[in-house]
């Protein structure tokens, strides 16, 4: 028999709280059968909706609070005023032990902050980045850090690598992922002295036999790596332009086949094939974004998303769970500062002949 997991959730957070939070974790009930849920917010609003759903009812908690952080809150205020609320709640049931993961869909710079105040960063991680994957040419791709962090130097990226790896093999079940750091351009004499120095570190560490090198935007959706890793200005940037684009591709398309008759007819011509494609570009698909580098899952939900989204994020968590995502990292973390501890001794043995005689 597999072991329960209880996965908290901040059912106050997100746009269409808590109805979608209780509609999320009814879907990933049946994805995922060995899952427990805490549902952390408005006792009696949340009742109402579980007392509908008997089998979702059976396997839930409910904490009560009425403090929830505003969508719109400071980090730092919801970090001191906020400790009652949904969404402290349901980070402090992690870092208690009492649930293995934590998903909101609440305030992104609160959630961080209040993460990374709790359950602290692993050894060897200087920050915590956000994560995700996206749609590509070839499949799926890991991205980060998409705004946790604006400005990055060497050691960040790296890190960022490591995470990222691990990611992908997590949540993409790839064994050798492929790696490249986002540049202005792939020659190596490109982009700021951070980047280069990152790139120098990575072919000095075990991950050197996955990186690519530099990748440029039009990588990232041709599938070039499978995972791309940049500052979290950039990468935001980067994020808010796909989704973008992706939005006005649709629209263009919307009006398009609305032009005239013709144009309609070939529409329910091809309905079929236009579906398959609005499944895979639908971003529900890839909402779950985690925060890597903490000493605990906690995976943030899009704020305006639906029941089958919020689910997706949910899934997220129990397979960074199941599959010991931050085991993984402490392992990945162990081997990288053995090699760079190995590198910069033969720098200094290259470079003082009497320090190898003696």
């Amino acid at each position: 028999m597999s072991t329960r997991l209880r996965i908290a959730l901040d059912a106050m957070g997100g746009d269409h709280a808590p109805d979608m939070v209780v509609d999320g974790a009814d879907i990933a009930r049946e994805r995922c059968p060995n899952v427990d849920f805490l549902f952390v917010g408005d006792e009696q609003r949340i009742n109402a909706l579980l007392n509908a759903r008997p089998a979702l009812k059976a396997i839930s908690q409910v904490r009560h609070t009425a403090d929830v952080v505003a969508m719109d809150a400071k980090p730092s205020v919801a970090l001191r005023s906020g400790r009652g609320s949904s969404m402290r709640l349901a980070i402090d049931a992690v870092a208690s032990g009492e649930a293995a993961s934590v998903v909101s869909a609440g305030n992104t710079g609160a959630l961080m902050a209040m993460a990374k105040f709790v359950l602290k960063t692993l050894p060897g991680i200087d920050r915590p980045a956000i994560a995700s994957m996206l749609p590509t040419m070839r499949g799926d791709c890991v991205m980060l850090d998409l705004g946790a962090n604006l400005e990055c130097d060497a050691d960040n990226l790296v890190q960022f690598a490591v995470l990222g790896t691990v990611f992908a093999q997590t949540v993409l079940g790839l064994l050798e992922p492929t790696i490249g750091l986002l540049n202005v351009g792939s020659e190596e004499q490109k982009g700021h002295e951070a980047i280069r120095a990152a790139a120098s570190a990575l072919r000095a560490t075990p991950l050197a036999r996955n990186f690519h090198g530099f990748v440029e935007g039009t990588d990232i959706a041709a599938g070039t790596v499978d995972v791309v890793v940049t500052d979290g200005f950039t990468g935001n940037v980067a994020l808010k332009t796909a989704e973008g684009t992706g939005k006005l591709f649709g629209e263009f398309l919307r009006r398009t086949f609305q032009s005239s008759l013709l144009a309609k007819l070939g529409y329910l011509l091809a309905r079929t094939a236009f579906n398959k494609l609005r499944q895979r570009m639908d971003p529900r698909r890839y909402n779950g974004a985690m925060f890597l580098g903490l000493q605990g899952v906690c995976v943030k939900s899009h704020g305006g998303t639906d029941g089958l989204g919020f689910a997706n994020a949910i899934c997220v968590a129990v397979d960074l769970v199941q599959h010991g995502f931050n085991e993984k990292i402490r392992k990945e973390l162990a081997l990288l500062q053995d090699s760079l501890q190995a590198a910069a001794a033969a720098a200094a043995s290259d470079s003082d002949p009497q320090a190898v005689a003696q």
